[in-house]
C-alpha cells in the first residue's frame, strides 16, 4: 500500500532546473525487454477500480497504467507483471497529483499480496490475478500562494488562484508563464530559484511560495553553429539572423529556428542558449543542426476528362553550393490521350538563394520553357526571371522582379512572335493552417505587372487576384468545412491580338469551372482567343467522414470578357461531388463534376468530367 504525502511537513518534492518539477514527480522509466508469451503465463484477471472517480479521470488513469498496457499488448509474464506493478505506484500518483488529489490511498495486489511489499528477487512462477484499487482521498484546492517576483504585464493563468483546485499542472503552468515572462523582456537567465510548498491535509488545501530569480538582461553574442557537414557556418549565421547586440528573447529564437527549418537543408534544428553569460552582457547561442539528405526526386500525375493526363516530375538540390541554396529542375507533359488541344509540355529550372541582401530576403532565379498545343492556339515560350521574395512576419510575402518573355504563337491563320519584359510585383497573405487541406483561415494572392511590348505585343499591365476563405463549423472538432474562392484577371492597355496567348484569360477546368472543358470559354472570333477580362467563383461543402475519408459537394462559375474592366461576353457553371482519402502527402482528390450552364464552346462535350489530383480543389 501507498499513500500520498503524508509524511511530516507534508513536504511535496524538489523543483527541477524551470519548475516543472514543483511538485513530487516519482515517474519511473520501465525498461521491459519482453519474451514471447505461453499459455502457461496467462493472467486471467485484471481489476481496476476507482470507485469515487469521474469517467474522464478513469478513463485517463486507465489509459496510463503500464499493468493496462502491459496486458493489452499480452505481455503476461510474471517477470514483466512485477516490474509493470512496481512502477504503478508512481505512475498513478503523479496523474492524482495532476488533479489535485494529494493524499490518493493505492492498493495493488498481485494474487492477494500487495505488490510494494513482495521481494524482487523472489517472483511468482506464474500470476493469475491483480487487482488495483484507489480511494482518491479529498481534492485539493490553492491556498495561500505566492509568486514573486513578476515581470510587468505578466498575466498568470486563472486556475492558479486561491480555491481552486491545486493542481499540479497548474502549479508548473504558472511557474513556466512567470519565467518566460521575464525572458520575452531579455532576463534569458530567468529560473525558479526557490520554493516552499506545504499540503495542508486538515483543510485540504495546498500552500506554496514560488521565488523567481530574473537574473540580468541579456542581449545576443556569437551564434556557433553545430552538427553542420555540408552546409557552410556563416551561412547558417546569415540565414538564422540573429543580430549581435539585440535584446535575447525567445522570440527572436523561434523566428532564427524557422527561417533555418525553412531552408528545406536541415531535418531538425535547435536554437540553444549558452548556460554562462559573456562580461559584456551578452550571451551565445548554439545552433545545433541535423542536415538532410541533399537530393529529393519526386513525380506527380494529374487525371481530367478533356484535357488528359498531366504527368510531372522534379529533382531537388537542397544545398547546392553549401549555403542552403536550393536548384529544381521540372519537367511536365500533358495534354495525354486529350479530347480537345494536345501534346505540350514544360521544362524548368528555378535556383533559390535564401539571406540575399538580409535574413528575410531570399533571391529566385527561373528559366521554364513551354510548349502549348491548346483548343484556340499553338504556342512555344522561353521565360526568365530574376525575383526577391520578402517575408514580413508569418503570414505576408511580397514579391518584385524582372521578366523577359519571348512567344511564338499560330492562331486564326497568322504566326506572331510576342516578346515583353514586365516588371510583377505580387502580395501574397496566408493564414491557412494546411495549404494541401485548409480547414480554416485565408489565402490572399495579388500580382501587378506592367510590362513593355516588343515585336508583336503591345506595352501593357496585366491584374490577376485570388483570394480563398475557410471556416471549419462545430468548433476544432467539427466535421463540415466551409471553403470559398473567387479570382479576378485582367489586361489593360494592350489590344486582344497584340497581346501574348499566354497573358489572356479562360475559363473552364479543375482550377476555374469543374464540369466544363480545360480553357472552353474564352472570347468568340474571328479568331477566337483568350480574354482580357476574366472572373471566377468556387463554393465547396467539405464533411469529414472518418480519419481517412471525407466527401465534397461544390460548385464553380466562370465569366471572360473581351475587354479588361467590361461586362462578360459569356459565363458557364458547373457542380459535382467528390471524395477524399488522406495520404501523408495530403488528401487523394477524385471529383466528377457535370455543367450547370454551359456556353457555344463546350456545347458538345462530355456532360460528365473528372478530375484527379492530391490536395484538395483549392
Amino acid at each position: 500500500m501507498k499513500r500520498g504525502s503524508e509524511a511530516a511537513g507534508a513536504r511535496l518534492g524538489a523543483c527541477g532546473r524551470r519548475a516543472l518539477g514543483v511538485l513530487r514527480r516519482s515517474a519511473v522509466a520501465v525498461i521491459l525487454v519482453l519474451a514471447p508469451v505461453t499459455g502457461a503465463n496467462a493472467l486471467e484477471t485484471l481489476d481496476f477500480r476507482v470507485p469515487s472517480a469521474s469517467e474522464d479521470l478513469l478513463r485517463t488513469l486507465r489509459a496510463s497504467s503500464f499493468l493496462i498496457a502491459a496486458r493489452n499488448a499480452g505481455h503476461t509474464d510474471p517477470v514483466d507483471l512485477m516490474a509493470a506493478a512496481r512502477a504503478e505506484y508512481g505512475r498513478l500518483i503523479d496523474l492524482l497529483y495532476e488533479e489535485a488529489y494529494y493524499a490518493p490511498t493505492i492498493h495493488i495486489r498481485v494474487d492477494g499480496r500487495e505488490a510494494v511489499d513482495m521481494s524482487s528477487l523472489s517472483i511468482p512462477r506464474q500470476i493469475n490475478r491483480i487487482e488495483v484499487d484507489i480511494d482518491l482521498g479529498p481534492q485539493f484546492t490553492f491556498g495561500r500562494i505566492e509568486l514573486t517576483p513578476l515581470a510587468p504585464g505578466t498575466q498568470l493563468p486563472e486556475a492558479f488562484a486561491t480555491g481552486q483546485p491545486a493542481r499540479s499542472v497548474t502549479v508548473r503552468d504558472a511557474a513556466q508563464v512567470a519565467v518566460d515572462a521575464w525572458r520575452e523582456q531579455g532576463h534569458a537567465q530567468a529560473d525558479i530559484a526557490g520554493q516552499q510548498i506545504v499540503a495542508d491535509h486538515a483543510a485540504h488545501v495546498l500552500n506554496l511560495r514560488l521565488r523567481v530569480d530574473p537574473g540580468p538582461v541579456l542581449h545576443f553574442g556569437t551564434l556557433r553553429p553545430e552538427g553542420n557537414e555540408s552546409t557552410r557556418s556563416d551561412r547558417i549565421v546569415d540565414i538564422a539572423g540573429l543580430t549581435t547586440g539585440a535584446l535575447h528573447t525567445p522570440e527572436a529564437l523561434g523566428d532564427a529556428e524557422e527561417r533555418l527549418r525553412q531552408t528545406g537543408a536541415f531535418t531538425s534544428v535547435r536554437l540553444r542558449t549558452a548556460e554562462h553569460a559573456n562580461p559584456d552582457g551578452t550571451i551565445d547561442v548554439v545552433a545545433e543542426v541535423d542536415e538532410t539528405l541533399p537530393r529529393r526526386l519526386g513525380f506527380g500525375i494529374e487525371a481530367d476528362t478533356e484535357a488528359g493526363f498531366r504527368l510531372s516530375g522534379f529533382w531537388l538540390h537542397r544545398n547546392l553550393l553549401h549555403g542552403a541554396e536550393r536548384l529544381r529542375l521540372e519537367a511536365a507533359i500533358d495534354g495525354i490521350a486529350a479530347r480537345t488541344g494536345g501534346l505540350g509540355f514544360t521544362l524548368s529550372a528555378n535556383y533559390t538563394r535564401p539571406a540575399t541582401f538580409n535574413r528575410d530576403t531570399d533571391l529566385e532565379l527561373g528559366l521554364s520553357a513551354v510548349r502549348l498545343d491548346e483548343r484556340d492556339y499553338d504556342a512555344d515560350a522561353i521565360q526568365a526571371d530574376a525575383t526577391l521574395l520578402r517575408r514580413f512576419g508569418d503570414h505576408l510575402r511580397v514579391r518584385a522582379g524582372f521578366s523577359l518573355r519571348y512567344e511564338a504563337a499560330t492562331y486564326g491563320g497568322a504566326t506572331p512572335e510576342f516578346g515583353t519584359f514586365g516588371i510583377p510585383v505580387s502580395a501574397t497573405h496566408d493564414t491557412r493552417d494546411e495549404p494541401l487541406d485548409a480547414t480554416s483561415g485565408h489565402y490572399l494572392f495579388g500580382e501587378v505587372m506592367p510590362y513593355a511590348g516588343f515585336g508583336a505585343a503591345q506595352s501593357g499591365v496585366r491584374l490577376r487576384f485570388d483570394g480563398r476563405v475557410y471556416q471549419r463549423l462545430g468548433g476544432d472538432e467539427g466535421r463540415v468545412v466551409l471553403a470559398g474562392r473567387a479570382q479576378l484577371g485582367a489586361v489593360a492597355g494592350s489590344s486582344l491580338n497584340a497581346t501574348p496567348r499566354g497573358f489572356l484569360f479562360y475559363s473552364g477546368g479543375g482550377g476555374t469551372v469543374r464540369g466544363l472543358p480545360y480553357q472552353s470559354l474564352g472570347v468568340v472570333g474571328p479568331p477566337a482567343s483568350g480574354g482580357r477580362g476574366f472572373a471566377a467563383l468556387s463554393g465547396e461543402l467539405r464533411v469529414r467522414l472518418n480519419e481517412n475519408f471525407s466527401m465534397a459537394a461544390f460548385a464553380d462559375a466562370g465569366a471572360v470578357s473581351v475587354d479588361a474592366f467590361s461586362g462578360a461576353s459569356d459565363w458557364q457553371a458547373g457542380g459535382g461531388l467528390g471524395i477524399r482519402y488522406n495520404t501523408p502527402i495530403g488528401p487523394l482528390r477524385l471529383d466528377l463534376a457535370a455543367p450547370i450552364r454551359r456556353n457555344a464552346t463546350a456545347a458538345g462535350s462530355n456532360p460528365l468530367q473528372l478530375y484527379l489530383g492530391i490536395g484538395q480543389a483549392f
